[in-house]
């Protein structure tokens, strides 16, 4: 294998002899350390790992990498995943009305903030087209009503296959998907969202704020699933604000928050640093990359 950083993820039940068992397991195929962030659940008696390799100097194949690792992970019931970070994923992002978080996530990729390539922007609206012009990403604009509603979900999923993307970023797409399209891209679906819900729903969330005299607002973004806006959480924040905030000021804090928020939880999915449980998101920080 030639030199490269491997990531894997692990999740099993907690035991005696874990760190030694998959430590040494991966000195003796040749391979070094860089970090291991580990995390034992003792409510539900789970173990998390997260290790970081560097394949300089080994030899050994990804294929026997892989079933030599099965014959230590059957045993101890791991469930686990491997990324040789050999290639950049693919990601399209979903819009309506609304470009801040569209705006924000492009920007990033091309200063290099977001280990990516955005292959396409997918809007049910043709107001941000030169949003996407701007940074040489192509749009495509597929309107949808609820009588086309089926369909419209088709022509996108056909993009999104067509064009091998591994993350969709759902960057203030206002419509909800349907369950069908949601367990196609099983954790691989972002949404972002006003951290009022489920407080403050529909239109306006801000001006509801406003009137009930809130004093803190945030943002939250989570995995998609069918349970609508229920996911598990990747990243939140939150910022105090006061009774002299007007519902417009409050609009301008959220977005910032929501860029921020957004950014984050799409970075560490890109990085390799989430481990899905349930319905909960086990994150970890940036180990030194």
């Amino acid at each position: 294998m030639k030199s490269q950083i491997v990531t894997f993820l692990i999740k099993c039940p907690d035991q005696k002899g874990l760190v030694a068992k998959i430590t040494t397991f991966f000195y003796a195929k040749g391979f070094n350390i860089l970090s291991c962030q580990q995390y034992a659940n003792a409510i539900e008696d789970t173990y998390f790992m997260r290790i970081r390799l560097n394949a300089a100097g080994t030899n050994i194949s990804k294929e026997a990498l892989e079933n030599n690792f099965l014959e230590l992970a059957a045993p101890l019931k791991l469930d686990w995943s491997v990324n040789y970070g050999d290639k950049k994923q693919n990601m399209a992002i979903m819009v309506s009305h609304t470009s801040h978080n569209l705006y924000d996530l492009l920007e990033r990729q091309k200063e290099g903030l977001l280990d990516c390539n955005i292959t396409m922007v997918i809007s049910n609206h043709d107001k941000l087209r030169h949003v996407a012009e701007m940074f040489k990403v192509p749009f495509y604009y597929l309107p949808v009503t609820k009588e086309t509603k089926t369909v419209q979900e088709a022509q996108v999923i056909e993009l999104l296959d067509v064009n091998k993307v591994d993350l969709v970023v759902m960057a203030r797409y206002m419509q909800i998907l349907s369950s069908d399209f949601i367990n196609h891209y099983p954790e691989r679906i972002i949404n972002i969202h006003h951290s009022f819900l489920p407080a403050f729903q529909g239109a306006n969330p801000y001006k509801k704020a406003y009137e009930r005299g809130v004093k803190l607002i945030g943002a939250t973004a989570h995995y998609a699933t069918e349970d609508l806006d229920e996911g598990p959480i990747i990243e939140q924040d939150v910022e105090p604000v006061t009774h002299e905030s007007t519902p417009t000021t409050l609009k301008r804090i959220g977005a910032d928050i929501e860029r921020l928020v957004l950014a984050r939880a799409v970075k560490n999915h890109l990085n390799n640093q989430i481990i899905v449980s349930g319905n909960r998101a086990i994150v970890f920080p940036e180990a030194g990359e």
